[in-house]
């Protein structure tokens, strides 16, 4: 794709923003404004860095531009590589207006120094030079600082940098037509001024860091010079003709003197040494005037213009424009100087049109024109004056002004369509909108401020707040109100034309003759020249221009080249005779994605049945006069094809890093700023636009030749072949790609949230793309910026520019930035990277990263019908595009159709990845494991489910991928609650480890959710043993209180009617629940799993009524568990195998009973919860005695065979603490009294819980006799030994049992004068005498059994009575009564032993 050095076409800098970027500095002179009121023309300039072309500098790309209105200059310095800061400033010197082309600026090493000249003084700025702004030649910052960004800190009034012109009487006034300004080696600036009086007045202010007077000098004709000690008064001075007056003035040093020349009213150009202060040379232009000098001679000149270009090898070239009436001409000419003698050469003569000069500009090689036509249209156009055709200016093609009048659609609202021309990027300024906005609702409201959105708002409603308010009807027809639609919208419309052609007025041209880049200066913004492709070229040309175009650029062959060129004029034929109507429709047709050829017939039938003109009829006479249409169409489609072979950018990018540092970093700058990025763009967007139109009118034209066939066709049958399945369809490929470019470049980027941008990379990194250059987000996006600006500043620019740089040959140090090369190079790069039949997917690539899915969605619609590459790579970001949209099930669709073509894309191989768990997986299923991750990543299950199930019948001979997908659907389905579904994934899962994974995770996931009758009903088949284990070590492993997977255990089993191993499960529960869970609560359940344990045993038959009882303490051996350590770091011995011990019914109804009394104890005394979990039944013995539950007590001793005397002490000694308690003791008694069940109920007012105490002992001891009455003895001996008198009752109880132990114990506790009572008691008993208390059937006689005293204890009785003289009377009675006794026994002995 050829760009031509023959034309270049304008690209607009459009400003898209709305607040105001300069800053006002106002300079105070004093001055008031000068009598006559005479105002100055509005003008501007430009300046560019000597070293702006070098790639390596600080200042490549890099210039200023300038322009005056009244008393206020505009400064802006502009950088094609980086954002400048602080880089526009404003200004304002009152009364004092700028002279037109009034700002020179030069620079030094040191200094950018800025000369102002006003028609009352003048001004010297002098700033940093951008070399010196910055310490390292390496400057890395994608945002640099302007040179005017300290210019507040000058104090501009101070006699440094301004001075007040001298006036007065006798003093030269100025003329307010040209100056010029230059600073000299010593560093002094001098300012040289036109005078009305036909001189020249040179100001010289001393160099800008050291003190020094000012100097004036004025250059006159009558005298050589005069210096200004004082001004010469007028008469002396002598009078001079204003024919002398300089219309322009220019200034060049060379070697140490300085020429000031002059072109003055009288068409003489004159030529002064300010050194020797004298004119050197007076030459007369009319001498170059071919005809009509004696007219022009008598004419004082008025538009005269003067430009200098100075090369080392045509030396000083002077320009010279004479505007004279009718016509213009233009001079080069070359100062020749032989021994001081100079004169001039005449190099060439050019012609021109009458339009009116607004500037020119002379090269080294070329004479560049600014003109405004009579239309008050601007004119470019350049001439090379040495080597050209006949005089022939190249063209310009500008920028076209936004119509007049707004084609909408029948199907198109006018709002949409008037909002969507005012904020197309190509149409209108920010400044524009705003400034008519400002009219129309003529209020002093200021929109400055606004961000682009913003101001598209505060339009709509200015507008239609004016229509509503002029509506005094309520009810309108639809037709009605889009007329009034039309009607107000047209309005505002027309106001911001008037506005946008005024910010359009050209002031001059600037061209950097260091990289050739040209630029048009408009009063609102700087529009820049770029090449024109070859055939834009064709197709944009004049007529006169099309007909005298010698070769066809795109065509070697002359007679190709002829035919291309009829084919061009016949395309030109069509789009005139294209009404708004049938150009809308073929853009609605493409729009719509209907088909081009069907559309472009349709157009065609239009056409000829309005062909008015015989528009048709010239164009069928010119396919005549083409000999092969058909090559000249191949020409055309190739050229226009931006197809390549393979993804381009890659390679380039990765030699370009193999070059220095500095190349590298100046590289990864090199275009782009926010100018460069705009300007390229656009320029891609005007390139679509003007081929699309192409495509479309050579579509039409083909349709035409179909119609016409064999009448235009030499070749008959074959060409229409050729034409019908060849050039057409291609004709409409292009038709559909350059117009998605163009609606691609006119897209505005939508502003993205922070936090969705980080949403957006997190998605990003699942699929791991996060780190491709593409997807990375744009954190500082201009505000508002096209699609197109925010790839080629994102991505593009280091491609493009990368391979930009691989492509030149000169040496790395001093790399041209050659503009005209360089631009068109970067627009056609950026153009193959957006070509949708490129192999590249960079740019949806990049609008994905960035978020931009509502443009994605509109690129990938436009491109479905009929773009072949990259189909599943579509497919997927518009997955993408719609997950972000909520749109689940439609994204699961565009992913699925995407894996069809996973292995043909690059980007969907790159997506796939080389993991290394994926690696030996087909990249199909890398494919589906992404998608699946980027879903669940957004947290959508169902899909997830849906396209692992897909990607398993894919995974038929990959085990390894079923397993995974099986588990990715088990774990979702179980995340959803689809309990069965999860089941159904894991006996599906072919990998046995998975598969137990997923069983533990189900086990775990439906006991915390309490869905154990799910859990308990599944079949698990072949999987019956894993569940217990799983279920069992889980069992095992967590807190009882929180978790219940024993009463899972037990449910399972008894479902599955295997009792014993229920119950084996439940009396483990309880086991560790008396371990590990001492309260109340936990002995509760303790009880209530011995019980079921013991339900489950009486299940089952007899024989098989036994368990194995479970293991104590931690021993259990669980899967998996790491080796335990002791504190030494060694590893410590495994658990000592221990006997098996089988438990039966018998057995586990002990436990339950000291389980019972277990909770009892904890019920009747909480406290005792914590230390009765573990107790034995001994202990246990122990601490229902203290408790009081005697109850439970003596019943714990009958289960296990206890004794019961722990009982009887411990019920003696509470009995003795309530006989000696107070009254507190004995409200305290009640409460373990009523625990135990009484014999009988007293409910008499003096019956006391002494004596409930008492009753309950008796009752005790009557309940539970033993042998030798040992619980009396147990009872009296706690009694005795505490001290305490022996009831009544228990005495008459335990004495009809055993008097003599009954004796015993009375010795053993000294109790001497109760012995002695029963030994007197009991003789009586012998003797007859209530023998019955003592369980004597019959008394002592001859006849009745034998009866004994126990003679021992009442031998030790006497013993001791007889020790102490206090019991010398109970001696002595008890001895009587022995003696009485034995009397008797002696009678009734010999009695038997007579009757014997």
């Amino acid at each position: 794709m050829a760009a031509l050095d023959r034309s270049f076409i304008e690209i607009c800098g459009f400003e898209r923003e709305t607040f105001s970027r300069f800053r006002d500095i106002t300079v105070n002179l004093g001055l008031s404004a000068l009598p006559g009121g005479v105002k100055c023309p509005d003008s501007a300039g430009g300046f560019y860095y000597e070293e702006s072309g070098k790639l390596l500098s600080v200042a490549s790309n890099r210039f200023i531009h300038w322009s005056t209105s009244g008393d206020t200059v505009q400064l802006v310095e502009q950088s094609l590589d980086t954002n400048l800061l602080n880089n526009a400033v404003r200004l304002k010197i009152p009364h004092c207006q700028l002279l037109p082309g009034g700002v020179h600026i030069q620079e030094t090493v040191n200094n950018v120094i800025i000369l102002i000249v006003t028609n009352q003084s003048v001004h010297r700025l002098a700033l940093p030079h951008p070399s010196r702004m910055y310490r390292s030649e390496l400057v890395t910052e994608l945002q640099m600082q302007s040179i005017f960004t300290d210019v507040g800190k000058l104090s501009l009034q101070d006699p440094a940098h301004s001075y007040v012109l001298p006036s007065g009487p006798g003093l030269p006034s100025v003329s307010p037509s040209t100056s010029a300004a230059w600073i000299s080696q010593e560093g002094e600036a001098h300012f040289a001024l036109a005078t009305a009086s036909g001189g020249i007045l040179v100001v010289c202010l001393p160099p800008h860091d050291s003190p020094g007077m000012v100097a004036t000098v004025e250059l006159k004709q009558s005298s050589v010079m005069q210096r200004l000690a004082g001004w010469m008064p007028t008469a002396i001075r002598g009078d001079q003709s204003p024919s002398d007056l300089a219309l322009s003035l220019a200034v060049r040093q060379l070697e140490d003197d300085t020429f000031i020349f002059a072109l003055c009213q009288d068409h003489k150009l004159r030529m002064w040494s300010y050194k020797e202060q004298v004119c050197l040379m007076v030459a007369d232009m009319l001498e170059y005037l071919p005809v009509g000098r004696g007219e022009v001679k008598s004419v004082p000149g008025q538009g005269h213009r003067l430009r200098l270009s100075f090369s080392s090898t045509t030396g000083l070239c002077l320009g010279v424009y004479l505007g004279l009436p009718k016509r213009g001409q233009f001079c080069v000419l070359q100062l020749v100087a032989d021994n001081n003698r100079y004169s001039l050469d005449h190099l060439s003569t050019l012609f021109t049109t009458q339009d009116t000069l607004v500037d020119f500009d002379l090269t080294s090689t070329d004479i560049w024109g600014l003109w405004l036509d009579d239309d008050n249209q601007t004119v470019v156009k350049y001439i090379n004056f040495e080597h050209n055709s006949a005089g022939l200016w190249n063209q310009v093609f500008m920028h076209p002004a936004p119509g007049e009048e707004v084609h909408i659609g029948i199907d198109q609202d006018p709002r949409e369509a008037y909002l969507e021309i005012l904020f197309s990027p190509l149409q209108f300024t920010a400044m524009a909108i705003v400034k008519a906005l400002q009219i129309y609702k003529r209020g002093t409201e200021r929109y400055l401020d606004l961000p682009w959105e913003s101001l598209k708002r505060e339009v709509t409603l200015a507008v239609e707040n004016e229509l509503q308010n002029s509506v005094t009807e309520y009810e309108f027809s639809q037709e009605e109100y889009r007329q009034l639609q039309v009607e107000f919208w047209s309005k505002f419309y027309a106001c911001c034309l008037q506005y946008q052609e005024a910010l359009s007025t050209p002031l001059a041209l600037l061209i950097n003759q260091a990289t050739s880049m040209a630029c048009v200066l408009k009063k609102g913004y700087v529009s820049y020249l770029l090449p024109c492709f070859a055939v834009d070229h064709l197709y944009l040309s004049a007529d006169e221009y099309l007909f005298s175009e010698e070769e066809t650029p795109v065509a070697e062959d002359p007679e190709v080249g002829r035919d291309v060129l009829q084919l061009v004029q016949c395309l030109r034929l069509v789009s005139e005779s294209l009404q708004g109507d049938m150009a809308y429709d073929m853009e609605k047709a493409l729009d719509h994605l209907q088909s081009p050829e069907k559309a472009a017939e349709q157009v065609l039938e239009t056409m000829l049945a309005n062909d008015s003109e015989n528009v048709i009829e010239e164009i069928q006479n010119k396919l005549q006069d083409i000999r092969n249409p058909m090559v000249a169409m191949s020409v055309l489609l190739r050229e226009m094809d931006l197809e390549v072979d393979a993804e381009t950018g890659v390679e380039g990018a990765t030699l370009a890093a193999g070059r220095s540092l500095n190349v590298r970093i100046s590289l990864s700058q090199l275009y782009g700023s926010s100018v460069a990025v705009s300007v390229v763009c656009q320029a891609v967007c005007n390139m679509a636009l003007t081929r699309a139109m192409l495509c479309r009118d050579l579509l039409i034209l083909q349709q035409f030749y179909l119609r016409l066939g064999d009448n235009v066709f030499l070749g008959g049958g074959a060409q229409l072949l050729q034409l019908q399945q060849d050039l057409i369809p291609r004709c409409s490929h292009l038709l559909c790609s350059y117009y998605l470019l163009k609606k691609i470049s006119q897209s505005l980027a939508s502003s993205v949230p922070l936090d969705i941008l980080d949403a957006n990379l997190q998605h990003l990194s699942v699929l791991q793309l996060s780190d491709s250059p593409a997807m990375a987000p744009n954190r500082s996006v201009l505000n508002p910026q096209t699609v197109v600006e925010l790839f080629y500043q994102n991505v593009a620019r280091k491609i493009v520019v990368s391979q930009i740089y691989l492509q030149q040959e000169a040496q790395s140090s001093q790399v041209p930035l050659h503009w005209p090369h360089m631009a068109s190079s970067v627009v056609t790069s950026l153009a193959q990277l957006l070509w949708p039949s490129n192999p590249g997917f960079l740019f949806p690539e990049c609008l994905m990263g960035n978020c931009q899915y509502t443009q994605l969605q509109e690129y990938v619609r436009l491109i479905g019908p009929w773009c072949q590459v990259n189909v599943g790579s579509c497919r997927f970001i518009l997955g993408q595009c719609y997950l972000a949209t909520g749109e689940g099930q439609k994204a699961l669709q565009c992913f699925q159709e995407a894996a069809t073509e996973v292995e043909k894309e690059d980007f969907l191989l790159k997506l796939c990845g080389t993991e290394e768990e994926e690696v030996a997986s087909a990249p199909r299923l890398q494919y589906y494991n992404k998608v699946l991750r980027l879903l669940e990543d957004v947290a959508l299950p169902e899909l997830v489910i849906q396209l692992a199930t897909l990607a398993i019948s894919e995974a038929v001979d990959d085990t390894r991928s079923q397993a995974a997908l099986w588990t990715r659907i088990f774990k979702h389905h179980l995340d959803l609650g689809h309990n069965s579904q999860a089941y159904e994934a894991l006996v599906q899962n072919p990998d046995q480890s998975r598969q137990l994974d997923c069983l533990r995770q189900l086990v775990v996931v439906l006991c915390e959710r309490s869905q154990l009758k799910d859990l308990v009903q599944f079949s698990y088949v072949n999987l019956h043993d894993e569940v217990v284990t799983i279920i069992e070590s889980r069992a095992r492993a967590v807190d009882l209180m929180t978790h219940n997977y024993y009463e899972l255990l037990y449910a399972f089993h008894i479902n599955r009617h295997n009792y014993r191993k229920a119950g084996t499960v439940m009396f483990e529960y309880g086991m560790r629940l008396g371990r590990e869970v001492r309260t109340l609560h936990g002995l509760q359940k303790q009880v209530n799993c011995y019980l079921a344990a013991l339900n489950c045993l009486r299940l089952i038959r007899p024989d098989y009524a036994w368990i194995v009882q479970p293991s104590s303490g931690s021993t259990y051996e669980r899967p998996g568990a790491s080796p335990k350590r002791n504190y030494d770091g060694e590893f410590a011995p495994g658990p000592v195998k221990r006997q098996i011990d089988i438990l039966e019914l018998k057995d586990l109804e002990k436990e339950y009973n000291l389980a019972r009394s277990r909770l009892t104890l904890a019920q009747h005394h909480p406290p005792s919860a914590a230390i009765a979990g573990s107790a034995s039944a001994v202990d246990m013995v122990a601490l229902l005695v203290q408790t009081g539950l005697f109850d439970t007590a003596l019943s714990l001793c009958q289960t296990f065979k206890l004794p019961l005397t722990q009982v009887f002490e411990g019920l003696t000694f509470k009995c003795i603490k309530l006989q000696y308690g107070g009254e507190q003791s004995q409200n305290e008694a009640w409460n373990w009294l009523a625990a135990n069940q009484l014999s009988t109920i007293v409910t008499t007012k003096e019956s006391s819980a002494t004596d409930e105490a008492w009753r309950l002992l008796a009752s005790y001891l009557e309940a539970h006799p033993s042998q030798n009455a040992q619980h009396y003895r147990c009872v009296i001996n706690k009694l005795l030994s505490h001290g305490v008198p022996l009831p009544d009752w228990l005495v008459n109880d335990y004495k009809a049992v055993d008097t003599a132990a009954l004796l015993r114990l009375y010795l053993k506790f000294d109790q001497l004068e109760s012995a002695t009572e029963l030994v007197l008691e009991y003789v009586d008993a012998l003797l007859g005498k209530g023998h019955q208390y003592f369980g004597i059937e019959r008394p002592l006689s001859a006849t009745a059994p034998v009866v004994w005293l126990p003679y021992t204890s009442i031998d030790q009785l006497l013993s001791n009575l007889g020790e102490s003289q206090i019991n010398m009377k109970l001696y002595e009675k008890l001895k009587a009564k022995l003696d009485e006794y034995h009397e008797v026994v002696e009678n009734a002995t010999r009695h038997r032993i007579l009757a014997h």
